[in-house]
């Protein structure tokens, strides 16, 4: 996992890099890159074989790496970044239900709360099309 995200980070940079020092717009595409990886590594995994605890680190991670977008973005980004946040935070909190009680109802919430993420995430690729 942490081998795929210096090298997402560095593949962006080649294309957008002409030798010129790091610019705010490379920080910000960097770390939007690291956000969209890990949730695409939440998108594939697979809680029927590895259970709901293989999603904790990735939504630590996910969480970590929209702080830093949103550090990166400043106020530019920032309403579509706290949307996404706010889906991370809900999906965590149905994990954590799910494992305590994993009956088809709780079950399902995760899987729409992943699609949340995912949708979030969109959100925030569509604003920054023009940008990266």
């Amino acid at each position: 996992m942490r081998r795929l995200l210096p090298f997402a980070a560095g593949l962006l940079l080649l294309t957008g890099c002409s030798g010129e020092p790091a610019t705010p717009q490379a920080a910000v595409c960097e770390s939007y890159a690291a956000v969209q990886n890990t949730v695409e590594h939440i998108r594939q995994t697979n809680v029927s074989e590895n259970g709901l605890t293989a999603l904790k680190p990735y939504l630590t991670q996910l969480l970590d790496h929209l702080e830093q977008f949103v550090a990166d973005a400043k106020a530019q980004f920032g309403p579509e970044a706290d949307t996404l946040r706010a889906a991370v935070g809900q999906l965590s909190a149905s994990v954590d239900v799910a494992r305590e009680d994993p009956d088809l109802t709780n079950l399902a919430a995760v899987r729409g709360d992943v699609a949340d993420v995912r949708t979030g995430a969109q959100s925030l690729r569509a604003g920054l099309q023009e940008l990266c």
